[in-house]
């Protein structure tokens, strides 16, 4: 797929300030500092599309990216984010859940993971609650270029096993660097796909 246009359409704090619209969304979330705003940008070609920033959990809202004027690239807040009130992070979750539970749009969700470490309890725990939701879901490995292939294929290995029990399994698993845009034809290939059903 070639990216021609990717325009920023929207942030909403809800799902009632979503865009009314037909086009499919994919969605995108992940433990805060997995690299997510890093990996949209290097998606879409565009290094500032999404806010990069060193301090984690920056993304709040539910941002809109309109692809192509065909589908919805939606860059959702990280989970387990840092320094915020337990208000702020039960208003975090519910707006997040709210999206992935209802969105008649949402076409894919993908759920990104650092490569670099052992299966960690809180990507665990969201896997666990995205099953029981309609939409389908994907894994992409982020930072792959942080260690040798080897220690990659070991990374992906042990979390398909740790995520084993869980009655839904990824549709796709994917290796993923920002910086050297490995993975970014398979991502985009898949999209184009889903996109057209």
């Amino acid at each position: 797929m070639k990216i021609r246009t990717a325009d920023f359409i929207t942030s909403a704090a809800e799902t009632g300030g979503c865009p009314e619209w037909e086009h499919p969304e994919f969605a995108f979330i992940g433990r805060s500092n997995v690299g997510k705003s890093s990996l949209v940008n290097m998606l879409v070609h565009r290094r500032h599309l999404a806010k990069v920033s060193s301090t984690p959990g920056k993304t709040r809202l539910l941002n809109f990216f309109l692809i192509n004027r065909a589908w919805s690239l939606v860059d959702l807040p990280g989970y387990g984010y840092a320094k915020t009130s337990k208000t702020g992070k039960h208003e975090f979750n519910e707006r997040v859940a709210g999206y992935l539970a209802t969105r008649a749009n949402l076409a894919h969700v993908f759920v990104l993971i650092d490569a670099r470490h052992e299966p960690q309890r809180i990507d665990l725990a969201f896997i666990e609650w995205l099953v029981g939701n309609p939409a389908t879901y994907s894994l992409v490995f982020t930072k792959a270029d942080k260690q040798s292939p080897a220690r990659n294929r070991a990374s992906v290995a042990r979390f398909l096993d740790a995520i084993a029990p869980l009655r839904r399994p990824p549709a796709r698993e994917f290796l993923c660097s920002s910086t050297r845009g490995t993975g970014r034809d398979d991502l985009l290939r898949f999209i184009g796909d889903a996109a057209r059903r």
